[in-house]
């Protein structure tokens, strides 16, 4: 068997080309593995569906361990070569990320409203967030975009590389798993008010360490640091999310705009409080800054996860290596 440092070794190295595939490939239009498991959900929701809890946390149950076992029964195979840990690995992160996919949407949405295309940017966003755009003019639009953007930099992003330094294969495939269910029924409409309420709550804890270190590197990252700390302190407890609360507001600190406020999700209409009420609402340009501080938040968040799984596995040899010395020298005695 393969030490545990090269192990830890392994799978850092996994994640940084994983991370590296996003940035080349993206997400393929057809056959995304993420996409096969929102389908097999999507079957499973329509024979299980109940206006229950009992039967949504069956339902979350089934779907996310159902993923998260059969991931680490492949990392658990994978454990006899550092080679297929590293490649398993960089497998199953690229499948978690977004972060390209999210970029080239918000950009799409971005290049329709420069070019004054306002009706071309309310067709394309719904690829990017769930919210109606049909009342929301150019400034509406860039709002809904840049929260969006900031948001999916710690749901698309973030998250899959922390539950992928903390728990390997199984982590950030678990993640994405609870992420996509959360998406699909964790809305707060009548039929999956009751139903849903499972996913939504295990997304908000799977999405806590993921959110915090999202907002602390937009803090370090973005243009003004002075601004997002502020913002986040004073406002993110105000969100009703408590994930995409710290996150949107450090970005609305960092790029200095206001977020929050009316939206209209899901056929209902959501007063957000407002994040970042000293600076100015969103314009078009705001949109290519959110995308250039998501893709530093990203290379930040992939050197904190895999740099510290690599540490982890280091300083556990070390450790293990001087418990040997210790019991050699006591056995020589």
């Amino acid at each position: 068997m393969p030490s545990a440092r090269s192990v830890h070794a392994a799978v850092a190295a996994g994640t940084v080309l994983g991370h590296l595939a996003d940035l080349l490939l993206a997400d393929p239009r057809r056959g995304h593995p993420v996409a096969a498991f929102g389908r097999a959900a999507g079957a499973a929701e329509r024979r299980l569906w109940r206006d229950h809890r009992g039967a949504g946390a069956l339902f979350t149950l089934l779907c996310a361990g159902g993923v998260t076992a059969g991931a680490a029964g492949l990392g658990r195979a994978a454990r006899r070569s550092p080679a297929a840990t590293a490649a398993l690995t960089a497998a199953t992160t690229w499948a978690a990320l977004g972060g390209t996919s999210l970029a080239r949407e918000a950009r799409a949405v971005g290049g329709a409203l420069a070019a004054g295309d306002v009706a071309g940017a309310r067709r394309l966003l719904p690829r990017l967030c769930g919210r109606d755009p049909r009342e929301l003019d150019e400034r509406g639009l860039a709002r809904a975009v840049v929260e969006s953007v900031a948001e999916n930099t710690s749901d698309a992003v973030v998250g899959a590389l922390v539950w992928g330094a903390l728990a390997g294969v199984p982590g950030s495939a678990g993640f994405r798993a609870v992420n996509t269910l959360d998406a699909m029924v964790g809305h707060r409409s009548p039929r999956l008010l009751r139903f849903g309420w499972a996913a939504a709550r295990l997304d908000d804890l799977a999405g806590l360490p993921g959110a915090r270190l999202t907002a602390a590197l937009a803090v370090l990252a973005g243009p003004d640091p002075a601004g997002a700390w502020r913002v986040l302190r004073a406002d993110a407890r105000r969100h009703p999310s408590p994930n995409a609360g710290p996150v949107e507001a450090a970005f609305a600190g960092a790029l200095g705009v206001r977020l929050g406020g009316p939206l209209s999700y899901g056929g209902r209409t959501e007063h957000r409080p407002v994040l970042g009420a000293a600076g100015r609402p969103p314009e078009v340009a705001d949109i290519e800054r959110a995308v250039r501080l998501s893709r530093r938040v990203g290379t930040l968040a992939l050197v904190v996860c895999a740099g510290g799984r690599l540490a982890y596995g280091t300083l556990r040899a070390g450790r293990s290596g001087l418990s040997r010395l210790r019991a050699n020298g006591e056995g020589t005695r």
